[in-house]
């Protein structure tokens, strides 16, 4: 079986859907059978690339192996957490090969792209941490809208200063009134004094 997007969108859909089944043993077995060997069938054709385009090959096959096996765990053993650290596999894999495709530039431009990747990790793991808030149980409705207000608050942050720091790096390759401008900008615009 190919493990493509689509599948892999299919799969989280259902796993958090709030879906609480359990896996037996042989299935997890066999899911991690499959993993494995999509693992080395990925690396495989990376062997066949070289420069950079095999480096982010490499970076591709090896986070769809820790995003595939993270959701497995949340299959194998259903909980908010479990849910939590499948999201977070997936940002992290997704940052490991953005990271990795910005060696193809110099200057400037390579800085930009380094803090798009940031700035869109933290985004991905903001998410992550206001899903969870989503998903973990409480006493009672208005304790969890607390909770979740909380964390969409200190998501809000997070994202603005990120947004601020790639901003800010795109300025870098200005100079002069024009680079001035352009950070005072940045600064207002994502909410920085």
């Amino acid at each position: 079986m190919k493990f493509t997007p689509t599948l892999v969108a299919f799969v989280a859909a259902s796993l958090f859907s709030g879906a609480s089944f359990a896996l037996t043993k042989e299935e997890v077995k066999a899911e991690k059978n499959r993993i494995e060997a999509e693992y080395k069938a990925a690396k495989q054709k990376c062997d066949a690339l070289s420069g950079n385009v095999k480096d982010v090959c490499v970076k591709q096959a090896k986070g769809n192996e820790k995003v595939a096996e993270a959701e497995l765990e949340a299959r194998e053993k259903p909980s908010e957490q479990a849910n939590y650290k499948a999201r977070l596999a997936r940002a992290e894999a997704d940052y490991e090969v953005a990271k990795e495709k910005c060696d193809d530039l110099s200057g400037n431009p390579k800085d930009v792209c380094k803090k798009k990747a940031e700035a869109d990790y933290t985004h991905a793991k903001e998410n992550a941490k206001v899903a969870k808030a989503k998903e973990t149980p409480a006493d009672n409705s208005a304790e969890k809208a607390a909770n979740v207000s909380e964390a969409r608050k200190d998501a809000a942050a997070e994202k603005r200063e990120a947004n601020y720091e790639l901003a800010k790096e795109k300025c870098d390759a200005l100079s002069g009134d024009a680079k001035d401008k352009c950070i005072n900008d940045a600064k207002l615009n994502h909410g920085q004094k």
